[in-house]
């Protein structure tokens, strides 16, 4: 039997690889009206994924480990098989690179500033509106048009210093005129240097080193940290190692990865809530120094201008009157909404910060990231990518929900569906914790973040588990 789900498994994953490449290969680049074959894809993939982490299982762990480690680089190298699909970010991200292999700091000019137009790319500014991820923008102040592959081409960057650090590094390796992969490289190797740190933290700690396929194989990773090459990445990567090192009893190594990872995306800040009930002055000094280090050089060349369109943003996504809430929105709406919003993080937080294991604080993580997810709803996908590394380390599967609807509201951004999808993500993440808790579900539920009971111990031979209530060893 074992050799059968090895190679249904493997058949899973190979599927998973070819489907990923058919649908970045042969569907033109998304708009809403053209989304039905790419839904149909997507659905396939997170079928073709739970059905092959359910095989996964019961595979002896050595085999299990090398389909995990393999299916990751075999379903992510397919994921470059043509450019960003859903987005056009990852332009941004090659041009902030470029303008800072110039010397010039990213937060200065727009995009299409006549200052910046001896250094475009063709690639990136062509001469023409023609092909569907070109826009039309204008030079700022002046009715002049210019094309562009950008995405808000007359706005400043958005982006914090460790994200600008990585894209000027990789541009100053490839040089202004290689296109987009580049960063789905960049994406895939981190994207693959998470799935290693999750396989030997959870060994090192007792648990199954199966949970890491959750992330490994997970469809979002591949479209979202390879395809499209989101930065949100680089704050997942810094964010599981801050948390890792701040759990051994290292919280200046944890502090300092925690501030790199703030300063990769600033949505990170709400990971380190879980970690600071031990150690926390050295936690959230060495978060806040090496913050404001890496801000500084560009502070000093640009000075407030590094806020970049963030304001801006704010405003266009809705959470200035509060109409971006997808839950509070339904009875309460513009400061009133923004007051809820706020009150409920701030208790999350507390209670997150209370309850959580400094040994072990995977599942107050996923508590903070994913309920603060399904307060702020996001209408992106790539902002879970936060949440899955926890996921695993937790073995929290049912929080799986959270990226799913996230992925379907960008796909399908209907209002009734989006309404719907909420309520049903929360009631799945509600129904399998209180069928894992068992008898007695209240009080185990209180005091689970607190005293987590560990994934199913693994016998690496048979590949068969058995439940524990043992706490897991500190690592």
């Amino acid at each position: 039997m074992r050799p059968v789900r090895i190679a249904i498994t493997a058949v899973l994953l190979t599927g998973l690889a070819v489907a990923t490449a058919l649908s970045i290969a042969t569907l033109p680049f998304y708009r809403s009206h053209l989304g039905g074959a790419l839904e149909w894809y997507t659905l396939g993939l997170w079928l073709a994924f739970g059905a092959a982490y359910w095989l996964l299982r019961k595979v002896p762990l050595k085999a299990a480990v090398i389909l995990i480690v393999v299916g990751a680089v075999g379903i992510g190298g397919a994921a470059m098989a043509g450019p960003p699909n859903t987005s056009t970010d990852s332009a941004r991200y090659a041009w902030d690179g470029i303008v800072q292999t110039h010397g010039i700091s990213p937060y200065r000019y727009a995009a299409t500033s006549p200052y910046l137009a001896s250094i475009r790319p063709d690639w990136l500014f062509p001469s023409s509106g023609d092909g569907s991820r070109i826009q039309t923008s204008h030079e700022p102040g002046s009715s002049i048009v210019a094309y562009t592959a950008l995405n808000r081409g007359t706005a400043h960057t958005i982006y914090p210093p460790s994200s600008e650090l990585l894209f000027a590094g990789i541009r100053f390796i490839v040089g202004p005129d290689a296109q987009y992969w580049p960063m789905q490289l960049a994406g895939l190797l981190m994207a693959l240097a998470i799935t290693w740190m999750l396989l030997v933290a959870l060994h090192r700690r007792g648990l199954d080193p199966r949970w890491a396929a959750l992330w490994a194989w997970c469809p979002l990773v591949a479209t979202e940290a390879v395809t499209n090459s989101h930065v949100d990445t680089l704050g997942a990567l810094l964010l599981l190692a801050g948390v890792l090192l701040a759990s051994s009893k290292k919280p200046w190594r944890g502090g300092i990865a925690l501030g790199a990872s703030i300063a990769a995306k600033l949505i990170p800040v709400i990971g380190g809530i879980a970690v600071l009930r031990r150690h926390p002055v050295k936690i959230i000094v060495g978060a806040v120094v090496t913050f404001l280090l890496l801000y500084l050089p560009y502070i000093l060349a640009s000075g407030v201008k590094v806020l970049g369109y963030l304001p801006t943003y704010l405003n266009e996504e809705g959470y200035d009157d509060g109409s971006r809430f997808v839950l509070i929105s339904w009875f309460a709406k513009g400061n009133a909404g923004i007051v809820i919003v706020a009150v409920l993080l701030l208790v999350l937080a507390f209670f997150v910060w209370r309850k959580s294991n400094q040994d072990s604080p995977w599942l107050g993580e996923v508590a903070m990231i994913g309920v603060t997810l399904l307060i702020v709803s996001p209408r992106y996908p790539w902002y879970a990518l936060l949440l899955l590394p926890m996921i695993a380390m937790s073995s929290r599967w049912e929080w799986l929900a959270i990226p799913a609807i996230l992925v379907l509201r960008q796909l399908d951004p209907q209002a009734n569906l989006t309404l719907a999808s909420y309520p049903a993500a929360i009631a799945v993440i509600v129904a399998v914790t209180i069928y894992r808790a068992g008898p007695g579900w209240w009080g185990r539920l209180l005091g689970e973040l607190r005293h987590p009971w560990r994934s199913p111990h693994y016998d690496e031979i048979s590949g068969s588990s058995t439940r524990s209530r043992k706490k897991a060893p500190a690592a």
